[in-house]
């Protein structure tokens, strides 16, 4: 049998006993699977025809369960006493934050998965991990710390400090591995050089960087290895899923699915599945969060499973360019789809540029985008807009306005950054009226 067939094998098995778990003690499974003949689908050995028997589950289903059995739902396969760990996700992109639970065993399952993730990144015992950020409900590498520290390896908060502080403490603690997001990193970055730090030459070798698709941006990837002298891993995990990808050694530009511990698929608008190559949407089911399970789960993130095999031997599928967007952030302009990791890849090509944000003006016949830019000091800012509106309309086929902004006018963030604001044609023309020119 070969690996590929032991891995369907494995998944069919521990999905069955998942669905005989969720189908008894879990009451928002329970529901959903109420109506499928589970006897005969327990009799299938073809992963995914049993696949095709079972129905999606929605974010918006998941709210609507909260809001209709607060504060938690009732997607808890436990009596609520056996329950450890509570986290919830930033709201950011669908409205309201989900609340998710995790018994001991489903938590130990989530640092399982980083274990895996550190063994194919190459975390050595030596190592020293910094987590740069302030801890709180969101989960962002919460497992990877616990994981880190249960494999013996010493790590570093970073909360309660700013990022001159961090990269200080970065410094005399001979950090070696740095985890944050994208934005973070290129923060980071800034800081270090407006205050004559060297990053290049500290101790960091790697960066594992998550929550945003810049780790797989080409333009910004390059930026923070540049910046740092150090490789960047990118990786991908929800709140409500767990940590389910991570990009290997030998082939950058993109993640593999841990799938050993999840199921993916991609699929259509309609859920129909669509072959290796072609994008669509990624749907995860987790094989060993029991406590509180999701079972073909619509990501909203856009991917294209990578047809050709990798390098590194792995039978998992990889999604080529990592997350390419997520539905609700493609941007519609001028009959032209758009992902802001287009945009970025781009922009981030022009080390002039320090931020950016992306305004989509919801105006009459179309909408219109406009990027702002906030460049270094003496710069030629008009020289890079004009190459910037050039490119956009080179590569993505449409001109978009570009405005410079004053330097420290745009936000910056230690977790996610929420780049793309959606203005009334009204809202923006105020703000341009009220915001001073760029030197």
């Amino acid at each position: 049998m070969s690996e590929h067939d032991q891995l369907g094998k494995l998944r069919t098995q521990r999905l069955k006993t998942l669905l005989s778990a969720a189908s008894t003690c879990n009451p928002f499974y329970a529901r959903k699977l109420a109506s499928l003949p589970l006897r005969e689908l327990f009799s299938e050995e073809s992963l995914p025809a049993l696949l095709r028997f079972l129905p999606f589950t929605t974010k918006e289903e998941l709210q609507a369960d909260q809001a209709a059995h607060p504060p938690y739902g009732t997607n808890l396969s436990s009596d609520l006493r056996c329950y450890v760990r509570l986290h919830q996700t930033s709201g950011t992109s669908t409205g309201s934050p989900l609340r998710w639970l995790d018994t001991a065993e489903s938590w130990n399952w989530m640092i399982h998965c980083w274990q895996i993730i550190y063994d194919i990144v190459g975390l050595k015992a030596e190592d020293r991990v910094f987590f740069p950020f302030s801890f709180g409900p969101f989960i962002g590498f919460w497992a990877a710390f616990e994981g880190a520290a249960r494999r013996g390896v010493m790590v570093l908060p970073g909360g309660g400090m700013n990022s001159l502080a961090r990269l200080r403490f970065l410094q005399e603690n001979a950090v070696t591995v740095v985890c944050c997001t994208p934005t973070y990193a290129l923060r980071l970055a800034e800081v270090a050089r407006d205050n004559g730090i060297h990053l290049a030459d500290s101790s960091v070798r790697m960066l594992i960087v998550a929550g945003e698709p810049g780790g797989s941006v080409p333009s910004t990837r390059q930026r923070i290895e540049s910046a740092w002298g150090a490789r960047v891993f990118d990786h991908c995990g929800m709140t409500e899923v767990g940590s389910f990808g991570i990009e290997c050694p030998d082939n950058p530009g993109g993640m593999h699915v841990l799938e050993t511990e999840f199921i993916p698929e991609v699929v259509d608008a309609e859920g129909i599945p669509v072959p290796p190559g072609q994008e669509g949407e990624l749907v995860i089911t987790n094989l060993g969060r029991l406590g509180s399970p999701l079972i073909r789960y619509r990501t909203g993130d856009r991917v294209i499973a990578d047809p050709e095999p990798c390098p590194c031997g792995r039978p998992w599928m990889r999604l080529r360019g990592g997350i390419l967007g997520r539905t609700d952030d493609m941007l519609v302009v001028r009959g032209n789809n758009v992902y802001p990791s287009a945009l970025e890849n781009i922009i981030r090509r022009f080390d002039a540029v320090e931020e950016f944000l992306i305004e989509v003006c919801e105006a009459e016949p179309g909408p219109a985008l406009r990027l702002r830019l906030e460049c270094r000091p003496h710069e030629d800012v008009s020289r890079i807009v004009d190459q910037i509106q050039q490119a956009v309309r080179s590569e993505l086929h449409f001109r978009p306005d570009v405005e410079a902004v004053p330097c420290g006018t745009l936000p910056r963030s230690e977790m996610k950054s929420r780049r793309v604001v959606r203005k009334l044609a009204t809202d923006v023309l105020t703000a341009r009226k009220s915001s001073p020119p760029a030197s």
